[in-house]
């Protein structure tokens, strides 16, 4: 790796530890510089434009869940591995939480912009499906698992609504009072509890 690739990986680090911090909005590219020690002109001869070092950072952050979280080789059968699939999303939730309202500002940054790089992001989002067809793949080949009717929209349905619970959930204070009737983590693993029952082959 050139000494070029390793400051500009410094420079996503710092950004990237900021953005979690503090939330999107609130960092400017004086805060990363300062932070990281170097002049405001040496980010922009980096990346340009604030937009770009956010999606460095959102790219860094999802190659670090996936190897971090995400490591379905543990399981034995199919039904285990998609278990430790969806179990990774509130394994997430319980360590760093911060990953979920990072998320949840970059989405909604990225309604307003219509960048090429979202392509990189939904490549990225590729390995994680992949992952889950194989544990699949592997339950019905097993017969850990039932088949569903349509796995990609089972997929995208119980996945979606995992992220944004976890999204909604990641932020300290609640809108309701009956919200803190219930902890966080049981409301995540009900979801999920929900969703391994249609798969479970019995």
């Amino acid at each position: 790796m050139s000494l070029k690739d390793l400051k500009k990986n410094f420079l996503v680090a710092t950004a990237t530890g900021l953005f979690l911090e503090r939330g999107i909005e609130a960092v400017t590219i004086e805060d990363i510089a300062k932070a990281a020690e170097v002049g405001e002109m040496t980010i922009y001869r980096y990346f340009g434009k604030k937009q770009n070092i956010i999606f460095e950072a959102v790219l860094s952050l999802q190659q670090n869940v996936l190897v971090e979280f995400f490591k379905l080789d543990a399981g034995k059968t199919g039904f285990e591995k998609i278990s430790l699939f969806y179990e990774s999303y509130i394994e997430v939730f319980r360590r760093r939480p911060e990953y979920y309202r990072f998320i949840r500002e970059f989405d909604l940054l990225m309604m307003k912009e219509d960048s090429r790089q979202l392509q990189k992001y939904e490549d990225g989002l590729s390995y994680f499906k992949k992952a889950y067809i194989d544990a699949y793949e592997l339950g019905l080949e097993d017969q850990s698992v039932r088949a569903v009717s349509d796995l990609e929209l089972f997929y995208f349905t119980t996945t979606h609504a995992l992220i944004e619970l976890c999204k909604k959930l990641s932020y300290g204070k609640s809108v309701l009072p009956q919200d803190e009737k219930i902890g966080k983590l049981d409301e995540i693993d009900c979801l999920i509890q929900v969703i391994l029952s249609v798969f479970k082959n019995s």
